[in-house]
């Protein structure tokens, strides 16, 4: 995986990577952050940086038994998950936490995307990653736990993610692979989004044949504390938290305007639409994805005059709206 050292990587500029679309690891851009000075000194002094900004507010979590070794995931019939959710406050979460060290096989406790603004007021003064001086508005979230495993997935947004305390591997996989990494139900999922079944790092090559091709395009990373990498939209990826106590913080954005649709709800809806119409129908729907969507944006009006392109032409604010009204009403029939 490409590899930016601390002098190159805190003046790279994001959204140059998010053109390239490619994974990028950026040594070193967190280091002088409060939260990582203090996790290098000890888990608990971060535990206790991270305390002074709690506000208290209730924040949820899951659970998991000894039994599945630190990876929310599903039951053997991919029917319901093998965690509970929980309700709780910080400094409960992270003393259960602390009572887990040095337990060979501990339960799994993991705050999973707390948003930082809501639960830490203050934090970001002295742990920022200065995406908004690069004119980008993303949200920070922090991910608090002990040895947790993220099962193989991707975002739809762009991704920048900076480990503050204990080390993490990252496995990512191009967007390509998604017929070979085995993508699991739409709904349960273990942290919201759909999930490779495949245990990356014990694959049952004889169930999963086909996973031995994304292996061959894997790449791999360890981040140490400080460290960040960019993971753009789509990418697959499996993170392992290394440590008995680990604290990522990541950024979100979108690099499309706000009133575009999901892109899920769109997959969603053509599932339900497309997917079980007879072939011959769906090869031909094909083409006119192709050519309204998947094909080079303005080719679908460029014969037509700019007042009679309608959808046709680029979306803006106004034209969201006729569509997502036109949909609603067409759904409530």
């Amino acid at each position: 995986m490409r590899t930016l050292e601390e002098s190159d990587a805190t003046a790279v500029l994001l959204e140059a990577l998010a053109d390239a679309a490619e994974p990028v690891v950026l040594r070193g851009i967190a280091r002088n952050w409060a939260l990582v000075q203090a996790g290098l000194r000890s888990a608990g002094e971060a535990m206790d940086y991270l305390l002074g900004f709690d506000a208290g507010v209730p924040i949820t979590y899951s659970w998991g038994g000894p039994e599945i070794e630190g990876r929310p995931f599903y039951s053997s019939d991919f029917t319901r998950l093998n965690i509970e959710i929980r309700r709780g406050q910080l400094a409960q979460v992270l003393d259960e936490i602390a009572d887990t060290f040095g337990i060979a096989q501990p339960p799994t406790l993991y705050v999973a995307s707390l948003l930082i603004e809501r639960a830490l007021p203050g934090f970001a003064r002295d742990n920022d990653a200065g995406l908004a001086g690069q004119g980008i508005d993303a949200a920070a979230s922090i991910w608090i736990g002990n040895r947790v495993t993220a099962s193989c997935h991707y975002d739809t947004p762009d991704n920048l993610a900076c480990c503050a305390v204990g080390r993490r591997r990252f496995t990512l996989f191009p967007p390509d692979q998604i017929d070979n990494l085995y993508p699991g139900p739409l709904e349960p999922t273990p942290g919201g989004q759909v999930v490779s079944v495949v245990d990356v790092e014990r694959p049952d090559l004889e169930r999963y044949p086909r996973f031995s091709e994304a292996l061959a395009h894997a790449r791999t990373a360890v981040l140490e504390p400080g460290d960040a990498i960019f993971i753009p939209s789509m990418w697959w990826h499996h993170v392992r938290s290394l440590e008995p106590f680990n604290v990522l913080v990541n950024y979100w954005w979108r690099r499309s305007p706000a009133f575009l649709s999901s892109p899920l709800s769109a997959l969603q809806h053509a599932m339900w639409a497309l997917r079980d119409l007879p072939e011959p129908q769906k090869q031909a729907w094909a083409k006119i994805f192709d050519y309204y969507v998947f094909g080079p944006g303005g080719r679908a009006g460029e014969h037509l005059p700019d007042a009679a392109r309608g959808e046709l032409a680029p979306f803006d604010e106004t034209q969201a709206r006729r569509t997502r009204a036109m949909l609603l009403g067409r759904l409530n029939r």
